[in-house]
């Protein structure tokens, strides 16, 4: 779900300004589930844009509130979501931890990174949301620990099914700042992709684990 129609097309506008989203049909991108996609999006750029990240920042931080009062703490998903997180927090004057997608295997081989008690919340903050794999293992991790997990919020999903069946499964409420379909929208309003790669994205997104280039 996202937060509302302004906020997606303002996000999609500060995505494609930076170049986060990549298109490249001729020689798909191989994400590492497998799949090939002819879209690629890098929300880490946002961090090196200063008015944007704010933004991104500011926008998320203030539907936390509207959404769910002030958690405990902030929950980053690593390694992606740990700057956008980390300045969330630091804007709602949370705590703020991270989760790795596994623990390490050295040291005191936290899984969860930063200070964090049992029986605290959370609201997880995400960059990207594909099949939602990687996002809700790191709810597993939390829960495993005794945190409470008030919600996620991420600022961009691609919308797959399998992403919401895996969320509902879980019983995670997902809020985003935008999502593919407003972003193809802008896209093609500012003539980032023309009309004949609209259409090869929107077929894309409806199977993507069977897309092929040729």
């Amino acid at each position: 779900m996202i937060f509302n129609k302004d906020t997606a097309k303002k996000t999609a506008e500060v995505l494609l300004q930076v170049n986060a989203i990549k298109l490249n049909s001729k020689e798909p991108f191989t994400w590492a589930s497998g799949w090939k996609s002819p879209i690629y999006c890098d929300n880490r750029i946002i961090l090196s844009f200063p008015t944007i990240r704010n933004y991104v920042c500011e926008t998320m931080a203030k539907h936390i509130e509207d959404m769910y009062g002030k958690p405990d703490a902030i929950a980053g998903v690593a390694t992606g979501a740990i700057g956008i997180g980390m300045l969330v927090a630091n804007y709602l004057n949370l705590p703020f931890i991270y989760v790795r997608p596994d623990a390490k295997g050295h040291g005191r081989k936290n899984q969860i990174e930063g200070f964090i008690e049992k029986g605290q919340n959370v609201v997880v903050v995400e960059d990207l949301i594909s099949t939602g794999k990687s996002s809700l293992n790191a709810v597993k991790a939390l829960r495993d620990g005794g945190i409470t997990i008030k919600g996620m919020v991420a600022i961009f999903t691609y919308g797959f099914e399998v992403s919401k069946e895996n969320f509902k499964k879980e019983d995670v409420t997902l809020h985003t700042l935008g999502n593919y379909e407003n972003l193809l929208e802008q896209a093609l309003q500012t003539n980032y992709i023309a009309d004949n790669e609209l259409e090869l994205l929107t077929k894309w997104n409806a199977n993507p684990s069977e897309w092929n280039a040729i």
